[in-house]
């Protein structure tokens, strides 16, 4: 059994429902991939439980797939046998049949699945509670999708029958890059930081990085190959949330050259800008691309200047080197298509992809100088500059940094090119402090020009 890492604070908002006197019920989403099934059967083991998974079929063969898995639970054959004609039956029936004395827990996964082939699920489920479970005090009703805009709308959203129903949530985010870093312990940091470049916080992709492999043997051996779980990753993703897949496709493979402007997207995909609106709304509510905007201490209207970007580590590398080439792939093999393809392009990748690890590094930094204002973090750019990372504290300072993954042939033009970059952003008269992040150490106290340096390790 793989090692589960990482989400205390979500098990503790978990046991802490499970350990009160009172029903509750508990929504758990976020991205497909990012561990919420797993952080639920970490929760449930040796807990009186039901946990059923959705699936996209039709009423009767989920309410025929839900006693099955009643009966196997509470080890009763004959509730396999059993055909009740709607969610009601089939939960009075199995719920006659869970444990007695102590808390019971019932989860629904990939709710959004049930609730589709069963629209009065969600009305039903809030009568239950209100007449039935909340009065004896011994439920706890986990529901759980992947679908992140329908979970906000139809279970957390204020017109959902649910709405005011639950005890707490828990929106399941990436693991952090050091959680993520703890899939690999035999690896040095840079080589961590490579696979959380590639990987993200996603828990299951990790673990197809075996540590008998070198990072790069890994790259070839898991994205390269066609019978590889990952090659064909991003094609199972788009297929299980989305209609038109192939305009989704033509806008992620443009957006895998980087950040782009609406107006681009445009003109490498062809479809009107005032239709992406769309597209993009349905990425985001999936968790795999967002818009930026430049960050500035006073919000300016967002604009021209806004970009869409990939959110998605996974989705980022393989519309980059992968999806674009799979003939070649084909046609040329593994070995072939990384020595070509992806090995002459991957450093300059890893320091785009350094950028985002720097920005998720700086809070840790400000909590070891002691930072306790409130902060926000982003990047900016306007037609004269370009900055990496942009930290905002709130009424203090402002932090201006440069990230350099690759070798450093000059740290003093280093240092100027910073502090040029200061120059041209619009600090609107807060004290601005210079930073460098780089892969390699350095010295770390400011010089007499104020600049900070922080390395790798810093962020471990």
């Amino acid at each position: 059994m793989a090692t589960f890492i990482g989400r205390e604070k979500e098990l503790a908002t978990l046991d802490a429902a499970y350990a009160s006197g009172e029903t509750g019920l508990i929504p758990v989403y976020g991205r497909r991939r990012v561990g919420k099934s797993q952080l639920i059967l970490e929760f449930i083991r040796r807990k009186p439980s039901l946990y059923f998974l959705g699936k996209q079929t039709s009423r009767r063969f989920q309410l025929r797939d839900f006693m099955r898995t009643a009966a196997q639970a509470f080890d009763r054959p004959a509730l396999a046998e059993a055909n009740p004609g709607d969610w009601r039956g089939a939960l009075q029936l199995a719920l006659e049949h869970r444990p007695a004395g102590k808390k019971f827990v019932l989860v629904l996964d990939e709710f959004q699945w049930i609730a589709e082939s069963s629209e009065e699920l969600p009305s039903l489920l809030q009568e239950m509670l209100d007449l039935e479970w909340n009065e004896r005090g011994d439920m706890l009703l986990i529901l759980c999708g992947s679908f992140i805009g329908f979970m906000e709308r139809e279970v957390l959203g204020s017109k959902s029958p649910l709405f005011g129903r639950r005890t707490g949530q828990i929106f399941l985010k990436p693991l952090s890059y050091r959680e993520a870093a703890r899939f690999h312990p035999r690896w040095g940091l840079e080589d961590q930081a490579k696979a959380w470049f590639i990987c993200g916080g996603i828990p299951f992709y990790h673990r197809f990085f075996k540590p008998e492999r070198s990072l790069l043997a890994n790259i070839e051996h898991n994205f390269l190959r066609e019978d590889s779980a990952l090659f064909a990753e991003a094609d199972f993703l788009l297929h299980q949330e989305l209609s038109e897949v192939r305009r989704y496709y033509a806008i992620l493979t443009a957006l895998g050259t980087g950040s782009l402007s609406g107006k681009d997207v445009e003109q490498a995909t062809g479809i009107d800008e005032r239709q992406l609106h769309y597209y993009f709304q349905k990425l985001e509510g999936l968790g795999y691309t967002s818009k930026r905007t430049p960050l500035t201490p006073r919000p300016k209207p967002k604009g021209k200047r806004a970009r869409y970007v990939i959110d998605d580590a996974l989705l980022t590398f393989v519309f980059r080197f992968v999806l674009p080439n799979t003939g070649f792939i084909a046609e040329m093999g593994a070995a072939e298509a990384f020595r070509s393809l992806v090995r002459p392009h991957l450093d300059a990748w890893f320091g785009a992809r350094f950028e985002v690890l720097c920005r998720q590094a700086l809070p840790a930094i400000y909590r070891r100088e002691g930072v306790n204002v409130p902060f926000e973090i982003g990047e900016y750019w306007d037609s004269r500059v370009q900055i990496d990372v942009v930290g905002i504290r709130r009424g203090d300072a402002i932090d201006l940094c440069e990230c350099k993954w690759g070798r450093i042939r000059s740290k003093p033009e280093l240092r100027g090119e910073i502090l040029r970059k200061a120059e041209r952003y619009p600090a609107e008269h807060l004290t601005v402090q210079p930073r460098i992040f780089s892969r390699l150490p350095a010295r770390r106290e400011a010089g007499k020009d104020g600049v900070l340096w922080h390395s790798l390790e810093d962020f471990y």
